[in-house]
């Protein structure tokens, strides 16, 4: 993820359909295949992290901004600021042009809590849609994951899979840890 100090707004599909995210080739090297495969398990919620839908899943929507003792973070904070993040490495990841959101502020809502049941929904769905074009890539045997992403500064598709794998997985760590004080 790189930083940069403005924010831009989403870039619109059109534009994104035409970007190419790093070096396209195919990789003769054998292992190139199961390193996605493994990648894949990874953002899919494989191994020994918690699924996304096991930590937020049939989340009350009325318990969405509930704070417990000791947590600075609601459920919508912990959901928005892996929403925002995720669409940031996957935005710097396929377009040379993003603009990433100034940090901190540009990570996490404005809200301890959702506007309505509709934006959560659509936080959730948006999470989801994110995570599947981040999938994407990975399973794109013409993206070179070890090619330098075009406007970064060395990043590689592959840092950031495991990028996005690692902060999911924090934060849906801390997601399950909130719903068991909240008692869900």
């Amino acid at each position: 993820m790189k930083k940069k100090s403005s924010t831009k707004k989403g870039t619109p599909k059109r534009m994104l359909s035409s970007v190419k995210p790093a070096s396209v080739r195919l990789s003769a090297d054998p292992r190139d295949q199961p390193l996605r495969d493994h990648l894949l398990y990874l953002l899919k919620d494989g191994g020994a992290h918690a699924s996304f839908d096991d930590a937020i899943g049939d989340w009350p929507v009325q318990l969405t901004g509930a704070k417990v003792a000791n947590f600075p973070h609601t459920a919508w904070m912990l959901l928005e600021h892996i929403r925002l993040a995720q669409w940031d490495i996957l935005e710097f990841s396929r377009n040379p042009k993003h603009v990433s959101p100034k940090w901190p502020e540009g990570y996490w809502p404005a809200s301890e809590a959702p506007a309505s049941e509709k934006a959560w929904k659509a936080s959730i769905a948006a999470f989801k849609k994110d995570l599947k074009s981040m999938q994407g890539l990975v399973a794109n045997r013409k993206i070179d994951l070890y090619a330098q992403i075009p406007g970064g500064d060395g990043q590689t598709i592959l840092r950031e899979a495991l990028l996005v794998a690692d902060h999911n997985s924090y934060h849906l760590g801390q997601l399950v840890m909130l719903r068991k004080s909240i008692g869900i």
